[in-house]
């Protein structure tokens, strides 16, 4: 079981932005001095549905690469276009052969349905391609509204924010760049990991060398739940508030300084946004 952090700990670690008005006080006014949580991103495998990391490690043979390299960064350094699709397809197949195979995460129904009756935004974030994310989708979510819906298409992937921010701005959330020193940070953060893509320039998190940059998608008013560093770090790298859903292959980043809460269990999130999120919290289930 995880131990629960100090509150002094959490205040010396937790910006303002990571906490947000108790969803369940919002009808009576209560705490309006806290910001208000405008939406929630979901990374699909070993989120919404549980982990299935043998699919992994069979993409990592099928390829002949090793566990320390991105499976994606590999297909994408590859030196000509069609050696790119060929590995792409080696990886699109065993996840359509593993799709089938998916089972919902406990107390995934009950907190969709708990956002849904607060009218909070659900957008899904994800290295998965679109097949078995529709399936997912169809399967165990039929009737919630996800989106947008960001997959493997969009680049740059997770670690990068860009599909974050994108999420962010088709919400209708941006922030003005504050000048030059602002504008550098912001670009900084946007073009660092995604130097070498060749789809960096992406609504939400637009960046074109030598051109002015007025604004910037906003998701510090957002939640991103994952199950992997790349989640973590994607929502500290765009400036959402970061949930971990444990597990036994993860608890490591329990304490990264990256993830802000952890939950155990998805329906867990319920009491946590009932009650006001508060980050750097760790979250125990009944």
């Amino acid at each position: 079981m995880y131990k629960r952090l100090c509150f002094s700990k959490m205040t010396q670690y937790l910006p303002r932005s990571r906490r947000f008005a108790p969803l369940a006080e919002l009808a009576t006014d209560q705490h309006h001095e806290l910001p208000k949580l405008h939406g929630v991103i979901f990374d699909v495998d070993g989120t919404l549905c549980l982990p299935q990391n043998h699919m992994f490690s069979e993409m990592r043979a099928a390829l002949q690469i090793p566990k320390h390299i991105d499976i994606l960064e590999h297909i994408y350094s590859l030196p000509t276009a069609s050696q790119q699709e060929s590995a792409m397809e080696t990886i699109r197949a065993i996840e359509r052969r593993t799709m089938t195979a998916q089972v919902a995460q406990p107390g995934l129904a009950d907190l969709m349905a708990y956002l849904d009756a607060k009218n909070i935004r659900k957008g899904i974030c994800t290295r998965n391609f679109e097949t078995p994310v529709s399936h997912l989708l169809g399967k165990f979510l039929a009737g919630h509204v996800f989106h947008p819906v960001v997959t493997r298409d969009f680049r740059p992937p997770k670690p990068d924010p860009a599909g974050l921010l994108y999420i962010a701005r088709s919400w209708g959330l941006v922030r003005a760049v504050e000048g030059p020193e602002d504008e550098g940070n912001v670009r900084a953060v946007l073009e660092d990991e995604s130097a070498g893509s060749s789809a960096r320039e992406k609504e939400g998190a637009v960046v074109r060398d030598g051109a002015e940059l007025s604004e910037v998608g906003d998701a510090s008013g957002l939640i991103m739940v994952g199950d992997s560093i790349d989640d973590m770090t994607a929502g500290r790298r765009a400036g959402a508030a970061t949930v971990l859903l444990v597990n036994d292959a993860n608890s490591h980043l329990a304490e990264h300084e990256h993830t802000d809460l952890v939950i155990e269990r998805l329906d867990d999130l319920v009491q946590v946004l009932d009650h006001g999120f508060v980050g750097r919290e760790i979250h125990q289930g009944p």
